[in-house]
């Protein structure tokens, strides 16, 4: 349905993920792109001023650079479907300094340089940056951090999966978080929802990936304009 232009999202229903994915990712009949798939969390924190998008805490389990490259995309783009002009993103780590001893600090500090050669686009970049210093303004002058980015961030990009997974579990569980989730990279977005999810948790996910759609509708008619 979707190859044929009937469908322009998908969602999980009662099936493992890697049951679902494998099928969009085969190379014949699949829904693959030359992108690499990944997964956004777009968080609401009640006790936050806006709203965080966490790539990627669901597929990619230890991404390479070039992995990270397309995840960093891919966030960018569901920031433009959801009304962020220009998104900041923070590239995480565990310290904001660029550290051999820390390997995730040298892949943050190469990423922010794809993005000032525009191999990355649509975003500010900064990184590395530690949690506090990428969404708390007073954290980044605290440290003497000098940054369009340090302090209000829209983007969080984890290391890792294990380091995102936990991330956003702690501030939907700790912090009342509302969390909708999406899987971006293939030819539609794909809701993919947690059997823990509740039912305002999955209407938001569907909501957000209809958003989406919508931003690929319409970037997909203005670039049959301009060609």
């Amino acid at each position: 349905m979707v190859q044929s232009g009937d469908a322009q999202t998908l969602m999980k229903g009662s099936l493992h993920t890697d049951e679902l994915l494998a099928e969009v990712v085969k190379k014949e009949g699949g829904l693959r792109t030359e992108r690499r798939i990944s997964h956004c969390f777009l968080l609401s924190v009640p006790t936050f001023g806006r709203w965080i998008i966490i790539s990627d805490a669901a597929i990619n389990i230890a991404p390479t650079f070039e992995e990270k490259r397309d995840i960093i995309q891919n966030a960018i783009e569901l920031a433009h479907a959801i009304g962020i002009t220009t998104p900041k993103v923070a590239i995480l780590s565990a310290v904001e300094t660029v550290t051999n001893k820390i390997p995730s600090t040298l892949e943050a500090g190469a990423l922010c340089k794809m993005a000032d050669r525009g191999q990355i686009t649509g975003g500010i970049l900064d990184g590395p940056l530690a949690f506090d210093n990428a969404i708390d303004e007073q954290a980044a002058r605290i440290k003497g951090i000098q940054s369009a980015v340090a302090g209000k961030a829209d983007v969080l990009i984890v290391p890792n999966l294990e380091a995102g997974n936990m991330l956003a579990k702690q501030l939907t569980f700790m912090a009342d978080a509302e969390a909708a989730g999406i899987v971006l990279g293939a030819r539609v977005p794909i809701v993919l929802t947690s059997r823990a999810d509740s039912a305002r948790a999955r209407l938001a996910s569907c909501a957000v990936a209809a958003l989406f759609a919508e931003a690929q509708r319409q970037g997909a008619a203005l670039r049959k304009i301009a060609g």
